[in-house]
């Protein structure tokens, strides 16, 4: 007698643990949201321009006619971190938080969080695992950010009819969050141009009145260890954006 296919234990299996991860998002925002407003003016959007240079995370230095203030008086932002499984969103979170990155393809099950403090508040960054049967969740937690960042591979053509439907249902969730589109994998040969990113991900016909950011990168280009050009890029424009 021929064993039973597996499909239904995966998907099942599947769910169990994105509803596992929801429940552990909802914790996560117990313990450490906290109230606040966003913050960005909706007049300055642009695509892919350059940025003012933006003191890193370890770069602060305390003025000395002020105190600073503690880590339990440090407000906080808070950022979704999004996208097809493959396209580099966790380490894209392990470079910021100074760790190499992983060997080969770790599919996310669930979610992973970086926190990383600045001068006058701290950033938190969550991930949520790309695959198919998490994409579901992705918009239940859209409305409860300050910035979204959409982690694209440049390369992956086949995927990227996916990833522009995944993206357009983000955007009609809540029109008025600031978007950070990452064209990651620039490095790549057959990878898209920016101009082809904007056309393909359906971008031209946004609306002007949100501020979308097209960044292309290279978060981990092969053979060059931890020493990418992409990641700090990024960095500093959500500082920008989250001040």
């Amino acid at each position: 007698m021929a064993p039973r296919p597996l499909g239904p234990l995966v998907l099942a299996l599947g769910g169990a643990a994105a509803v596992l991860g929801s429940v552990l998002f909802i914790l996560w925002k117990a313990y450490f949201g906290r109230g606040r407003e966003r913050r960005w003016d909706r007049g300055e959007a642009w695509w892919g321009a350059e940025t003012a240079r933006l003191l890193q995370w370890d770069e602060w230095e305390p003025e000395e006619e002020e105190d600073e203030p503690t880590l339990e008086q440090l407000e906080q932002r808070e950022v979704l971190v999004l996208g097809l499984d493959g396209s580099g969103k966790s380490t894209f979170l392990r470079l910021l938080s100074g760790k190499p990155p992983l060997e080969g393809h770790v599919p996310t099950w669930g979610f992973n969080s970086v926190r990383l403090p600045t001068k006058n508040f701290e950033v938190d960054l969550l991930e949520i695992g790309g695959s198919q049967n998490l994409r579901f969740y992705w918009k239940e937690f859209v409305n409860e950010v300050d910035v979204l960042v959409f982690m694209v591979d440049s390369s992956d053509r086949l995927r990227l009819p996916w990833a522009r439907q995944e993206l357009q249902k983000l955007l009609d969730k809540d029109p008025d969050l600031p978007v950070v589109i990452v064209a990651n994998k620039q490095d790549l040969s057959g990878a898209m141009s920016m101009v082809e990113l904007r056309q393909e991900l359906g971008l031209l016909a946004s609306n002007n009145q949100r501020e979308v950011f097209l960044l292309g990168a290279s978060i981990a280009p092969a053979g060059s260890g931890c020493k990418e050009p992409g990641t700090v890029g990024i960095w500093k424009v959500l500082l920008e954006l989250l001040s």
